[in-house]
C-alpha cells in the first residue's frame, strides 16, 4: 500500500513527466523520501502514464525490469517490476536512435513474447503463457533514467516506468515448437564486439514465467493483456550504455538477429 497522498504522487508524476519533456533529470524521490517503496512508486506511475496517455501515447506492451537475482538483490526487492512500452517507442531491425531523445540511455538484449491470445491472472502460469504466446522475437531495450546519475531505488525506478526508453523489435516471430526459451543464448556485440552474452534463463529464470508474473501482477489492477501484446521478458546481461556512432547487435539462437544503430543529433 502506497505511504504517499494521491496528490504527493500526482506531484511526483508531474516533475517526471517534465524530466522525460526537458530531457533534464531530478533528483532520485528517495533523496528527501527513503522511506517511498515499490507500492509508492506504482502510484507515481499511474499517474504519469495517465498524463502520457492523454498526450496521445498508445500501450502496445509491457517491459519487465529487475528478472535477474543479482538486481533484485541490488535495490532490495525479491520481485521484477514492469512499465508500460509506448507504441510510438518501438523502431524496427537495424533502425537509428540518436541519443539526444534521451538523457542517460543503456542499451540490453531480450527476448520479446508476443501473444496471439488474450493473458490474464490471477492463477496465470508458464503454461498458459506459452498457449497464447504467438511466438517470441529478437529484441534490444533502450533503458534511460529521469534521475540524475541513475541513483535509484525501486520506487524511483518504478516511478520512472521502470526506466523505459524505446525497443527495437524483430520483424520475425518465431513460434515455441522445437526449443525451450530458457535456453536460447544470446551473443550482445558493438561494432562487431563482443560485450556480452546471455541465456534465456536470465529472465527469472523462464521467460515464459515472466510474462505469467506480469499477467498475475496486472490482474488486481483489472488489466488484461490483449491479443497482440509485446512484452520483453527482461535483461540477459547487465546494461551497457551507448555512444554516437556505435551499431549493437544480439543474435539469438532460433530467434535470429536485431540491430539498432547509435547516433547524436538528428541529421
Amino acid at each position: 500500500m502506497s505511504t504517499l497522498t494521491d496528490a504527493q504522487a500526482r506531484e511526483f508524476a508531474d516533475a517526471l513527466y517534465e524530466a522525460r519533456r526537458d530531457r533534464v533529470p531530478i533528483a532520485p524521490f528517495t533523496e528527501s523520501m527513503p522511506a517511498l517503496g515499490m507500492a509508492d512508486g506504482y502510484a507515481i506511475q499511474q499517474h504519469l502514464v495517465s498524463r502520457l496517455l492523454s498526450d496521445g501515447e498508445e500501450i502496445c506492451g509491457y517491459k519487465l525490469g529487475l528478472t535477474s537475482a543479482p538486481m533484485q538483490k541490488l535495490l532490495g526487492v525479491n520481485q521484477p517490476d514492469f512499465g508500460p512500452v509506448f507504441a510510438s517507442t518501438v523502431h524496427r531491425d537495424g533502425s537509428v536512435v540518436q541519443t539526444s531523445k534521451f538523457i542517460a540511455p543503456r542499451v540490453e538484449a531480450e527476448i520479446a513474447v508476443v501473444l496471439g491470445e488474450q493473458l490474464q491472472g490471477p492463477n496465470c502460469t508458464p503454461a498458459d503463457a506459452y498457449l497464447a504466446t504467438r511466438g517470441l522475437a529478437a529484441s534490444i531495450e533502450i533503458v534511460d533514467s529521469r534521475i540524475e546519475d541513475w541513483r535509484i531505488s525501486i520506487a524511483d525506478t518504478v516511478a520512472d516506468l521502470a526506466s523505459n526508453g524505446a525497443i527495437a523489435l524483430s520483424s520475425v516471430i518465431v513460434p515455441i515448437a522445437d526449443f525451450d526459451p530458457r535456453l536460447v543464448g544470446m551473443v550482445f556485440t558493438r561494432d562487431g564486439n563482443v560485450v556480452a552474452t546471455g541465456a534465456g534463463a536470465a529472465a527469472l529464470g523462464d521467460p515464459l514465467a515472466a510474462v505469467a508474473w506480469l499477467a498475475n501482477t496486472l490482474a488486481p489492477m483489472g488489466v488484461t493483456l490483449p491479443a497482440g501484446s509485446v512484452i520483453l521478458t527482461g535483461a540477459l546481461h547487465a546494461m551497457t550504455p551507448i555512444a554516437p556512432g556505435e551499431v549493437y547487435r544480439a543474435e539469438f539462437d532460433h530467434l535470429g538477429s536485431i540491430t539498432l544503430r547509435v547516433q547524436g543529433e538528428e541529421n
